[in-house]
C-alpha cells in the first residue's frame, strides 16, 4: 500500500508521512481485522449488537467533547498559542465526560429505556470512561500530528490495536456475555495515551509554561468559531452516522445491530489503512498550503489518489463479501456479508470525501459545513425513520443507500468550492497583472 500511494504521488514530505503512518496502521488494522473471526465464535451476534450500541453512544459524545477546539490544534503559526489549544480540548473533555457520568449515576432506568437496551445497565459506567480516553487521546494526538511526529502516531494504533484486541479475546476465552467486547473497546480508546503524553513532557515541556489564563481566554475568543459552528456540525455529522445505529438495535428484529457493526468494520478496513493516514497528514498540511496558495492542488491531488488507491479495494471487499463471510466469521454471520454489499457505494464516496472535508473549515465555510451535515443527519435518519414505518426489514438498507446519496452531495459541494477557489485564483491574478501592464 505504502509503494501504491509512492507511484501515485510524486516523491514529497507529504507522501513520506502517509507512507509513515500508512506502514504502521496496515499492521494495527490488520490485526483488528484478524482478531474479528477469532472474536465472532467467542460472542455471539447478540452481543455484538450491544457493542455497536455502546462505540454509537462514545462516538456521539467523544466527537464533540472538546468543543472541537482539537481540530484547531494545527492551525495557529505560535505553538504556544496551539499548547493553549490543547489544554482547552482536554479541560473541555474532563467536564464533559464528569457531565455525562452525573447523568447516568441520576438517571440509569430512563437511559436505558430510551435506547431499548436493558442488558446495557450494568455496563453504563464504561460510557464516560470511554468518552474521556477516547477524547484524550484524540486531543494529544492532533498536537503530535502538528508536530510531525507521525513515527509516534503509528506506535500508538499499533498499540490500541494490540491492547483492545487482546482485552476483547481474553475475555471471550475466560468469560461469557458482551462486558469483555465492551470493556476492550474503552482499553483500545485509551491505549497510547501515555505514548503521546510521554512525548509531549519529553520535547515540548517548555511550552507547557506558556499556558495560563489570559492565553486560554484569548485562544478561545480567537477560535471560538469551532465551539459555537463545528460543534453542532460533527454533532449532525455523527448523529447521522450513530443515530441509525441505536435506531436499528432498537427496532431491527434480531441482532441487526452487530451485523451492521461487523459490515461497518470490514469496510472501513480501507479507510483505516489509507483514509486515516492521508486525513491526518493533509490536515497537517493544508494551513501551510493555504498560506502559499496551493490548496486547490494539494486537495486534487488527495482527492486522486483516493480515488485511484480505494476503488479496487473497495469494490472487491463488496463483491466476495456475501459469499465468503459465512466462512470468515461463522454461520451466523452471513447476513452481515450481505451488508457489505450493500455499504459498498456509501464508503467508496466517504473514502474520497472524508479526508478532504476539512477544506470547508480552510475557507471558513463553517455555516456550510454546518448545514450540510444536519442535511445528511435528515436524511439517514429520516430514512430510517420511514422505513420502520412501510418497511421494517429495510431499516439497514435504508440506512446504506441514504448514507451513499449524502456522501455523493459532499463530492459534488467540495469540488464546487475548488473551483470556485480557482477562479478567484486566476482572478486575482489576471488583475495583478493588468495593474502592472497599465503601471
Amino acid at each position: 500500500m505504502r509503494d501504491l500511494i509512492a507511484r501515485i504521488l510524486p516523491k514529497s514530505a507529504f507522501v513520506k508521512n502517509i507512507g509513515i503512518l500508512t506502514g504502521g496502521t496496515i499492521f494495527a488494522q490488520s490485526l483488528a481485522v484478524l482478531s474479528l473471526p477469532i472474536l465472532t465464535r467467542l460472542f455471539s451476534p447478540e452481543d455484538f449488537s450491544l457493542l455497536a450500541v455502546y462505540t454509537a453512544i462514545i462516538g456521539l459524545f467523544s466527537v464533540i467533547s472538546c468543543m472541537r477546539l482539537n481540530i484547531a490544534i494545527p492551525l495557529p503559526e505560535d505553538d504556544s498559542n496551539a499548547i493553549n489549544l490543547v489544554a482547552l480540548s482536554l479541560f473541555s473533555a474532563t467536564t464533559i465526560s464528569v457531565l455525562i457520568a452525573v447523568v447516568i449515576l441520576l438517571f440509569p432506568s430512563e437511559i436505558v429505556g430510551l435506547i431499548q437496551q436493558p442488558a446495557m445497565r450494568p455496563l453504563l459506567w464504561m460510557i464516560p470512561v470511554g468518552v474521556f480516553v477516547a477524547s484524550i487521546y484524540n486531543a494529544l494526538q492532533y498536537w503530535t500530528s502538528r508536530r510531525k511526529q507521525f513515527g509516534l502516531i503509528t506506535q500508538t494504533r499499533v498499540t490500541r490495536a494490540l491492547g483492545g484486541s487482546g482485552t476483547q479475546i481474553g475475555f471471550g476465552l475466560f468469560s461469557s456475555g458482551p462486558f469483555g467486547l465492551l470493556f476492550g473497546h474503552m482499553i483500545y480508546g485509551g491505549m497510547g495515551i501515555v505514548g503521546l503524553v510521554r512525548s509531549l513532557l519529553k520535547n515540548d515541556k517548555k511550552l507547557l509554561t506558556a499556558i495560563d489564563r489570559p492565553s486560554l481566554v484569548a485562544n478561545l475568543r480567537v477560535y471560538k468559531r469551532f465551539p459555537l459552528l463545528s460543534v453542532p456540525e460533527s454533532l449532525f455529522n455523527s448523529g447521522g452516522i450513530q443515530l441509525p445505529i441505536i435506531i436499528i438495535a432498537a427496532w431491527a428484529v434480531g441482532p441487526e445491530a452487530g451485523f451492521v457493526m461487523i459490515a461497518i468494520r470490514v469496510m472501513g478496513l480501507p479507510m483505516g489503512l489509507v483514509g486515516t493516514s492521508v486525513a491526518q497528514v493533509y490536515l497537517a498540511e493544508a494551513p501551510e498550503h493555504l498560506r502559499k496558495g496551493t490548496l486547490v492542488s494539494l486537495t486534487r491531488e488527495t482527492i486522486w489518489m483516493l480515488f485511484k488507491s480505494g476503488t479496487p479495494i473497495l469494490l472487491l471487499v463488496g463483491f466476495i463479501s456475501p459469499f465468503i463471510f459465512p466462512y470468515v466469521f461463522g454461520a451466523d454471520w452471513q447476513r452481515a456479508g450481505i451488508i457489505v454489499a450493500w455499504m459498498t457505494p456509501w464508503f467508496l464516496l466517504q473514502f474520497v470525501s472524508s479526508p478532504i472535508s476539512v477544506i470547508l473549515y480552510m475557507v471558513d465555510k463553517y455555516e456550510l459545513a454546518m448545514l450540510l451535515q444536519l442535511s445528511g443527519l435528515v436524511l439517514r435518519v429520516g430514512s430510517v425513520l420511514i422505513a420502520i414505518l412501510y418497511h421494517p426489514k429495510w431499516l439497514t438498507e435504508a440506512f446504506t443507500v441514504s448514507s451513499a446519496v449524502f456522501y455523493l452531495i459532499f463530492i459534488i459541494l467540495v469540488t464546487r468550492i475548488l473551483q470556485s477557489l480557482e477562479r478567484s485564483a486566476k482572478d486575482t491574478e489576471t488583475n495583478a497583472l493588468d495593474s502592472q501592464n497599465i503601471s
